[in-house]
């Protein structure tokens, strides 16, 4: 759910943009404000999400509003003026600009571009948390984390073997523990960290990855139980 606050010094519209996020489960009201100064002391200790803000205000009007933050939230102009819609491109948190008197289909198409805009940011994010770079011979070579099926310590040295070859990597099975996604990867032995994906078959204490037969310590065993989607 979007945190949102409404800025503007006409109580209609705060009213009017209130009641349409009351209409979109995604969107909470948290706060309204006459003033943008008011809204700045807001902003600077709590999490916002979206702001919907007037440009002509008193002492302080949109764009200084928008100014005076260091990192300012998604934001949707609201106004009865249309003359300032190129000045509103200069800003890279700009989403929409609504211009007064403002319709209900309208409010939502500029809300989508926002849920839009994050889903994006969260599927790049996602991509990059499928990407692991290691150090070989000064070289950093990436590596498909969801390719990584077994990773097996060395002494100093840890063994990823992927689908289609292996790595030897000086570092510890603790620092790659880090660097894995918990949903995917468990440590089953001090010795093996298995991708759960890559499980073929478990018999007593020991689990079959590939063809490969990996022991299952006895503290581990009962998250590795956890862990897997059992029928019965």
């Amino acid at each position: 759910m979007l945190k949102c606050i409404i800025i503007d010094d006409e109580e209609l519209s705060r009213a009017i943009i209130e009641s349409y996020c009351d209409k979109l489960d995604h969107l909470d009201a948290v706060k309204q404000f006459d003033n943008a100064l008011d809204a700045i002391k807001y902003i600077n200790t709590n999490p916002v999400d979206l702001v919907f803000l007037d440009i002509h205000m008193p002492e302080l009007n949109g764009f200084d509003f928008i100014d005076s933050l260091n990192n300012p939230p998604n934001i949707i102009l609201v106004t009865s003026d249309s003359d300032f819609a190129l000045n509103a491109f200069e800003y890279n948190c700009i989403v929409d600009y609504l211009v007064k008197p403002i319709k209900l289909p309208r409010f939502i198409k500029a809300v989508t571009k926002i849920e839009k805009t994050q889903a994006l940011v969260s599927q790049s994010h996602s991509e990059v948390n499928k990407e692991l770079y290691i150090n070989i011979d000064r070289r950093l070579i990436k590596l498909h984390i969801p390719d990584i099926y077994l990773i097996e310590a060395k002494g100093d040295y840890i063994n990823i073997k992927t689908e289609t070859q292996n790595h030897i990597v000086h570092t510890t099975m603790k620092k790659i523990e880090e660097k894995l996604p918990e949903d995917l990867f468990l440590k089953i032995h001090r010795s093996y960290i298995i991708n759960l994906r890559k499980i073929v078959d478990i018999e007593d204490n020991s689990v079959l990855i590939k063809k490969e037969v990996i022991p299952v310590s006895r503290s581990n065993r009962p998250e590795l139980m956890k862990r897997l989607n059992l029928l019965g």
